[in-house]
């Protein structure tokens, strides 16, 4: 009975997987062919970066006497490249389409990729302006986005909360936005991936404890731009898509 049992739950689990890698190749199949209509740039580059990477093994492979050694690693790094190139432009597309949009930063900190305790619309008005809290090896990190006039005081506002129970812990105060000053919503991930690092993980524990204890009044409820940012579904599964790609 237990045999049978463990062998219908292996077969499930082989379904699964099945099904999901077949959905993965059909949402990889969508982003491409969506990128491909607004990208005409897109497969010339990828092929052009192809047929650069196999043609540098292949002169190679005749300098050493061994092309047919090569020419598969080759290929395999060139797919490899050309993926990489379709996923970062992918991920342009994306970034392009959600700046400037309420919420955007809020959801481009929610996707960035390492050790980060993200907390979304801390604090905002009605007006749509946010401040995002960031927790990572850097310290606390602010990030404010809409008017730079009435997100500095929002910032502010938070910091002098955090200082309160932060320490020494360094705490960054960040605009989004393409001012002098700000932080454009495409650079954002790397910048904050460049702040220096002045904490560990156990410290990062603490502080998210900490910080959560104080709370957040959100004047505007459900309407602040918490999460994702509104826009056509599509675009977002094109992003995720081309993460898991690159």
């Amino acid at each position: 009975m237990a045999k049978a049992q463990d062998k219908e739950a292996k077969a499930a689990a082989k379904k699964a997987r099945k099904q999901g890698s077949k959905e993965r190749r059909q949402q990889l199949w969508q982003a491409f062919q969506m990128q491909r209509k607004e990208d005409k740039r897109l497969i010339p580059y990828m092929v052009g970066l192809f047929v650069l990477i196999v043609a540098v093994f292949v002169v190679l492979g005749l300098l050493f006497g061994s092309v047919w050694l090569l020419l598969p690693l080759g290929v395999v790094l060139g797919l490899l490249a050309a993926f990489i190139l379709f996923g970062r432009r992918v991920q342009r597309t994306v970034y392009s389409r959600a700046e400037g949009q309420p919420g955007a930063a809020g959801w481009a900190l929610g996707n960035m990729r390492g050790q980060w305790r993200v907390k979304q619309a801390v604090s905002g008005n009605a007006h749509l302006d946010a401040v995002h809290r960031v927790i990572g090896k850097p310290g606390v990190i602010l990030v404010g986005e809409g008017s730079a006039s009435r997100v500095k005081p929002l910032l502010a506002q938070e910091k002098k909360k955090a200082a309160r129970v932060v320490g020494d812990t360094p705490i960054y105060e960040i605009v989004v936005g393409n001012d002098d000053g700000q932080i454009p919503l495409n650079k954002l991930e790397r910048h904050i991936n460049k702040l220096p690092k002045n904490i560990n993980a156990k410290r990062m524990e603490t502080l998210e404890g900490r910080l959560s204890a104080l709370g957040g009044r959100n004047p505007q409820g459900p309407g602040m731009p918490k999460g994702p940012i509104p826009g056509n579904a599509k675009v977002r599964g094109m992003q995720r898509t081309a993460r898991r790609k690159s």
